[in-house]
């Protein structure tokens, strides 16, 4: 079992990705907010001049989705198939980071 973790920075994609999630058979995870750090600094008022000239190279996106799937082994390249087919390329800058961790326990789960 592993824990698929996709934070996606276009949230106009959320609705695509579930509805392809579901027409797989995956029914589970949990869609949580997000903010970067960079975002967080660039807002820190001791840090003005630095966030001004970032604001100038980098993408204005202020939040992503963070989306947290418990998936058994064989459901992950569903999910990961599906996270490519609604971002497309995720070495693009801007379009999400996806990535899983092994699962070593889990209650309340059910499968």
């Amino acid at each position: 079992m592993k824990l698929v973790i996709y934070i996606m920075h276009d949230k106009s994609l959320l609705d695509k990705f579930l509805q392809k999630l579901n027409q797989k058979n995956i029914k589970g995870a949990t869609i949580l907010n997000g903010t970067g750090m960079a975002r967080k600094l660039i807002e820190n008022d001791d840090m003005e001049f630095i966030g001004s000239l970032k604001m100038l190279f980098d993408n204005p996106r202020v939040e992503s989705h963070v989306i947290l799937m418990a998936l058994q082994d064989e459901q992950v390249k569903i999910a990961l198939d599906i996270v490519h087919e609604v971002a497309g390329d995720m070495t693009k800058p801007n379009t999400g980071i996806v990535f899983t961790l092994p699962i070593d326990y889990i209650e309340g789960f059910k499968s």
